[in-house]
């Protein structure tokens, strides 16, 4: 079987792809290890300058696989659960991070965007943070970073409301780069990368780190508070009538926890 994670380092360019196409790219406890696994490699391979992210042409991730997710939930402190040894590992991440999205990009799907360096849509590319509608919140420092870059009004929309938003939106909330044919999303994020390895890598990395450098320690802080919550928010009644609702394909009813 096709591993759903894949990766190649090519012309100094480490790409890694999101293969599970069957399941729009959702996430299981496995592909989170595979994906760390890979970004790790990507940080130590010297022949690695640049680091690439993408799932398919009309697809990146529909983030968790809620039975997967729900059949190894990451309650655990040590050692930390795969999902969040991926965050803390691509927010941490010292070599350039480019990302290509085309389709839906779903909770970490959407995420993981605010800790890249360069964010190329498709026209067909469908952002959503379902958090609060799941009865959890915000990851990934998302309570910290959309507000710092797109303002709080149009995060508290995201975040609060959890309704889907497209390409334009994001990229009018800086969110993007740039809106391509989902055809040519992935090729162009390629090509920005191989310009970025041809660069004096030295330069690169030290531009990055100070242009990070401000927020990450606040970013790593907002982090360890998100992921208390999350556990905690992960148990709650509301919650498991979230989930429930999902599988049970309903609407889900907050009325008796809304007292």
């Amino acid at each position: 079987m096709t591993s759903p994670i894949l990766t190649e380092c090519k012309e100094g360019v480490f790409r890694i792809e999101i293969c599970r196409p069957d399941k729009k790219n959702a996430l299981t406890t496995a592909m989170y290890t595979a994906l760390a696994d890979a970004l790790d490699l990507a940080e130590q391979d010297a022949a690695a300058r640049v680091i690439v992210i993408h799932g398919q042409p009309g697809m990146f991730t529909a983030g968790n696989d809620l039975g997967d997710f729900l059949a190894n939930p990451p309650l655990q402190d040590e050692p930390p659960p795969p999902v969040f040894r991926f965050l803390n590992t691509f927010s941490t991440l010292k070599k350039p991070f480019i990302a290509a999205v085309s389709g839906v990009a779903v909770g970490v799907g959407t995420t993981l965007l605010l800790h890249c360096d360069l964010v190329y849509a498709g026209a067909s590319a469908r952002f959503q943070l379902p958090f609060v509608s799941l009865g959890l919140c915000p990851e990934a420092a998302s309570s910290l970073l959309l507000p710092a870059l797109a303002g709080h009004a149009r995060a508290a929309e995201m975040l609060l409301l959890c309704e889907p938003f497209d390409a334009a939106k994001a990229r009018e909330a800086g969110l993007v780069n740039a809106i391509l044919p989902d055809e040519d999303v992935i090729e162009h994020a390629m090509t920005q990368a191989r310009k970025l390895a041809a660069l004096p890598t030295a330069s690169v990395k030290l531009t990055k780190q100070m242009l990070k450098s401000a927020q990450q320690e606040l970013i790593a802080k907002t982090m360890q508070t998100e992921v208390k919550h999350f556990k905690e928010r992960l148990v709650s009644p509301e919650a498991k009538e979230a989930f429930a609702a999902f599988f049970d394909k309903r609407k889900p009813d907050f009325s008796p926890f809304n007292q």
